[in-house]
This record gives C-alpha cells, structure tokens and sequence, in this order.
C-alpha cells in the first residue's frame, strides 16, 4: 500500500463521529439561536466547533495509543461495581438523550414530508437507522462510513441550499463573532449549542472507531504518522459540520420570529417554502431526515461501546440497543411536547455530560504510559483542563439560575 493510498483510506473515523455536529438536535439549537437572538451566537458556535477539534482529536489519539475506547479504559480504572455502574448510567442517559434528539429530528422531517405523525415517524426512523447499523455488524466499518458520508452529503446540501434564497446581513455576521450574552435565556441556548457541538457521546464513539480503524495500523505504521491522518480526519469532520451549523444559525437569524411560541423548524420550514419553493423546502426537509437517520445510527452505536466497555465484555443484541433509546424517545413524544423545544432541551442536557467524558480524557492523554510517544504536550493538557474547567463552571451557574 502506498503512502497516499493509505492516508486516504485511514480517514473516516472522524467524519462517522462527527455526524453528532449535524444531528437534529444542532439542527434545532442553531436555528432556535439564529432565530431568537439573530447573529449574537455565533461566537458560541465558533468557539464550540473550536473546541469540538481538540475533543475529537484527543479521543482518536486515545483510540490509536492505547488500542480502547475510553468507557473500556474507565471500566478498567473503576474498580468499584457501583462507581461503573454510576458512571455508566450518567453516560447511557447521554446517549438516550442523544438519541431522543436524532429519532425526534427524524419523525419531525417525516411529518413536514408526508404529514406522519410524529409517533409513526420516530418508529420508522428507529427501523431505518437499524438497518444502518446491521449494514455495519455485516458489511464492515467502511462500508458504514460511506453510508453515513452519503447522509452527511445530503443533509449538507440541503441545509446550505435553505438559505440560497436570502443575504446575510454582513455587518451583523461580524458583530456575532464579538463575545456577549444579553439574558439568561441567550446564556441557556448557548449551554445548548455547547452540548449539541462537544458531543459527550461521540468521545465514546470516536475512541472506538480510531482503536478499530487506527490500532490494527500502528505496526505499520508509526503513531506519530497516524496522528497526522487524524488531525487531517478530524479537521475536515469539523470543517463540514462546523460551515453547516454556521448556516443554519444565519439561516434563522434572517428569518426570524416575532412570536416565540411558534415551532421553529416548521416556521423555517415554511419560510423556505415561501422563498425559494417547494425544492428548496423538500431539501430543507430531506437534510433533516438524514441528519436523524445518520446520527441516530451513530448514537446506537454509541450505546453499544459504552455498555460494552463499562458493564459487560459481551455485545448486547442490536434489537435491544435499540430498544433502550426508542423507548424514552416514543415516551416523551407521546406527552405532546413540542419537538423544538424537547430537541433544544435534550441538547443542553448533554452538555451536563461533557465534563465525565472531558476530565477523563485529557487525564488519560496526559498519561505518558499509557500514550507512549504520542502523549498530550504540556500546553495541550492545560488547555484541556482549562476549557473542561470553564464548560463545568457554566454548568453550574445555569443550574443556579434555573433554580434561583
């Protein structure tokens, strides 16, 4: 295998893990930000895909370095039953969460599509994503990942096309990337857009699929070498997810919304009708769908690792991974809550799960043994500590002022 070719096949991982930064859940977070606040959060969605980079970087090196996933290599370090069990609870409720918000996502789409109810769509959207993920247990991983790539092909087009039909204000653009918050309703939609970037679940997913696709390679070829295809693999992930996200944001904030009780992804779904035509709405609508189907693929799987690694060293069947994600999701729905705004809330539920991944993390990419020559430089690990410390911080204080 030459040079280039195996640089091109080892990428992959990345761009699988990072679907979580265009699942539903963004969807909804970037286009309840665009259209509540206009430009104001963009600073916060820049930041977050900033900050998403390193993540998703340090969770691949992990994968490489140590041949494991990260819930492996806490199994291993909790020695306490109960202390696993707490830890795999607060991970699995990230999951579930995660998943709420892809299944949501994709009945929403179904619904503007063919006028489904929602109960109907989130069950064909769990059949679907199954499938994907019986193309995986059968296929291989590669065969996987150019069935979600096709998925993030579609929903990229389809959200950047929305909003062909409108001009950014460009003065506004700019003025979004100074950093400020105004209300405390602006600081909790960007806790949201937080969560909905620095996926806790895709840490998991990401350090299981650099050990299955990276960790075969390392006697082949030398880790340093590997963590350059990664940080080219994780760049271009970041780079995709991050340009969409940007656009739904602005694509919200020249809509619009006056009434605050109004549903958002149906009103830009409408908005989009309005402008640009039905094409344009049925993309917009399609982009949705597959960011739910992809993404709930991928939060299945997420499940599987982080059961796997922190109770049981046996695969559960996929029927039941299945299952333990569904069940919550056709709940919630079943209460008549508002999709937006269940999806938003899911979103910023996760970012109370960011540090249990985050903490862990750098620790163990810190960890000289562990990580041989390819261990976090000291910048790096301060770094990481630093923004796991701030994340944790504003975690806290909207708990305060949720309760106060």
């Amino acid at each position: 295998m030459t040079a280039k070719r195996s640089f091109v096949t080892l990428l992959g991982p990345a761009v699988v893990a990072g679907v979580a930064y265009l699942d539903p859940g963004n969807v909804a977070t970037n286009l309840t930000a665009g259209t509540h606040f206009g430009y104001l959060l963009l600073w916060v969605l820049v930041a977050a895909n900033l900050i998403a980079w390193l993540v998703q970087y340090l969770a691949a090196k992990l994968g490489l370095a140590s041949n494991k996933s990260l819930s492996r290599l806490m199994g291993e370090r909790i020695k306490s039953p109960f202390g696993r069990f707490l830890y795999w609870l607060q991970a699995q409720l990230v999951a579930i969460a995660t998943d709420l918000a892809e299944l949501i996502g994709g009945a929403v789409a179904l619904n503007l599509l063919f006028g489904w109810p929602l109960l109907v769509g989130c069950i064909a959207t769990a059949v679907v994503s199954t499938g994907l993920l019986y193309i995986k247990s059968r296929g291989g991983a590669k065969t996987f990942e150019y069935f979600i790539f096709g998925l993030i092909v579609m929903t990229s087009f389809g959200f950047i096309s929305a909003i062909s039909s409108w001009t950014p204000h460009v003065g506004q653009f700019f003025a979004g990337l100074v950093p400020r918050l105004t209300t405390t309703e602006s600081a909790l939609i960007a806790l949201g857009i937080l969560g909905a970037t620095i996926m806790p679940h895709a840490v998991y997913v990401h350090s299981a699929l650099s050990r299955d696709r990276l960790g075969a390679m390392s006697n082949k070829l030398d880790n340093p070498r590997l963590v350059r295809i990664i940080k080219w693999d994780v760049s271009l992930a970041m780079l995709i997810a991050g340009s969409v996200n940007i656009a739904l944001l602005v694509l919200g904030a020249v809509i619009g919304i006056t009434n605050r009780s109004d549903d958002v992804i149906a009103t830009v779904f409408n908005a989009v009708m309005a402008a640009g035509g039905a094409t344009f709405a049925v993309l917009f609508a399609l982009a949705l769908l597959a960011s739910g189907l992809a993404s709930t693929s991928v939060g299945t799987y997420a499940g599987e690792v982080i059961f796997d690694g922190l109770l049981v060293r046996k695969s559960l069947p996929l029927v039941v991974r299945r299952l333990i994600t569904l069940v919550p999701a056709l709940v919630i729905l079943s209460l008549g809550l508002g999709a937006t705004d269940v999806l938003v809330l899911s979103q910023v539920f996760l970012s109370f799960g960011i540090p249990f991944a985050l903490f862990p993390l750098i620790r163990l990419t810190s960890d000289k043994k562990l990580m041989g020559d390819v261990v976090n430089t000291r910048f790096t690990t301060v770094l990481g500590y630093l923004i796991a410390g701030a994340l944790s911080i504003l975690n806290l204080w909207i708990l305060i002022q949720f309760f106060a």
